[in-house]
């Protein structure tokens, strides 16, 4: 066959064509197309169905995404640092938000007072010079790693305006938890202030540093709370870049939400803290474990003012009931659903989830602090709130 010319011929002629028909693929060949949509202006929702193909490195970068929770602290902050930024992934798309772990002299720890309910020191222990606490399980806490962070979690949404009502979300965190690991990484407490769309900012102080403590430490003291608020209010200020917007802060109406071993700051509160004119709601998750007469009082001293919210899991279930039993001796109606709206007077016992360690994430609903808000009437936020306000609530309400 090789000695006919004709065969020879067309061998030849096939191979040239071949070579001619690789040279004319795109480089990288046909396995790197990517099919992009192109923007119609004219379509109603801007896109046309038209496809168009196109080498995979022609097509541009997309923008970057918002991690759905910001990462920890760097590792090298200490418990005393003034400052200590949260850095959340930043984007040319949106501004981020801000937030910030503040030291502030009024924070809850250290604490070198007497417990209420004992009158005996909180510091029970000592030895080879480190104080710390005995507990009745016979296990001690150190001062200086348990109960010396003075730190508290700020958070300002990005969307946030201090010219107009807004309203604090007061979180206190329950049993083994730090703020940086738990409330911002697990517990996504900054995520639900943002996804929420309220104009809100969040305060998160540090407790008992990982441990099984509830101790309110200096919000035991009469009017603790109040002076921890007013510390805040310039922190605030200066973090979201505007010092005038601390009386806007100092006067701003608060939501207590209490998780767990958080029950007891917020009793703590309620009792003696100072910022009875400024609580709007209390919100307890899964944390009605004791006071329960506090509450009891309160929620009657407070039905014209102010709502309560207890959803509750098995631990919490016995506690719930005996609120309950409580509130009605006092003649204090209560229910057992949520509406769409939680307004002053309302008092709600929610059964939800079992589980507790992600109460917080996932009670009667996904993401239950950013739900609580979206359920707040704009009365809850008063009215009237400015940068220059330099009356309380109640003054600016008449």
């Amino acid at each position: 066959m090789l000695g006919n010319p004709h065969y020879v011929f067309s061998l030849i002629v096939c191979f040239v064509l071949g070579f001619v028909s690789v040279l004319a693929l795109p480089v990288g060949g046909p396995d790197t197309r990517d099919t992009v949509a192109m923007r119609a202006p004219d379509s109603p929702t801007g896109f046309s169905v038209h496809t168009k193909f196109v080498p995979r490195s022609a097509i541009p970068d997309e923008p970057p995404v918002l991690a759905s929770r910001p990462i920890d602290p760097p590792s090298s902050a200490e418990p005393n640092e003034p400052f200590s930024p949260i850095e959340q992934p930043r984007s040319k798309w949106a501004s981020p938000s801000l937030t910030k772990l503040v030291a502030l002299a009024s924070a809850p720890f250290p604490y070198t007072g007497n417990v209420p309910r004992t009158k005996r020191p909180f510091l029970n222990y000592k030895s080879e010079g480190r104080r710390g606490r005995k507990t009745r399980s016979g296990r001690v806490y150190w001062e200086d790693k348990t109960y010396s962070d003075r730190r508290a979690l700020l958070h300002i949404p990005r969307t946030f305006d201090a010219d107009k009502p807004g309203v604090m979300v007061l979180f206190f965190h329950g049993h083994g938890a730090t703020l940086a690991r738990d409330v911002v990484a697990r517990q996504r407490l900054p995520a639900q202030i943002q996804d929420s769309g309220v104009n809100a900012v969040l305060v998160a102080p540090q407790f008992a540093v990982d441990a099984r403590d509830s101790s309110a430490g200096k919000f035991w003291s009469s009017g603790g709370t109040k002076r921890f608020l007013d510390e805040v209010a310039p922190q605030l200020a200066n973090l979201l870049g505007d010092p005038d917007a601390a009386n806007a802060f100092r006067n701003m109406p608060v939501i207590i939400v209490g998780y767990s071993g958080g029950y007891l700051p917020t009793a703590a509160s309620l009792a003696n803290g100072g910022i009875s004119d400024r609580v709007k709601g209390v919100v307890l998750l899964d944390g009605l474990y004791g006071e329960f007469g506090t509450f009891a009082r309160w929620i009657e001293r407070s039905r014209n003012t102010a709502f309560f919210l207890s959803a509750y899991a098995t631990s919490t279930r016995k506690g719930n009931t005996a609120l309950r039993g409580m509130l009605k001796k006092r003649g204090v109606s209560y229910r057992s659903a949520l509406g769409s709206t939680l307004r002053p007077g309302n008092v709600v016992f929610v059964k939800a989830v079992t589980g507790h360690r992600d109460y917080v994430t996932k009670a009667w609903a996904e993401n239950p602090i950013s739900d609580v808000l979206t359920r707040l009437p704009a009365s809850t936020w008063g009215t009237g709130l400015s940068r220059s306000a330099s009356l309380s609530i109640q003054d600016a309400a008449r």
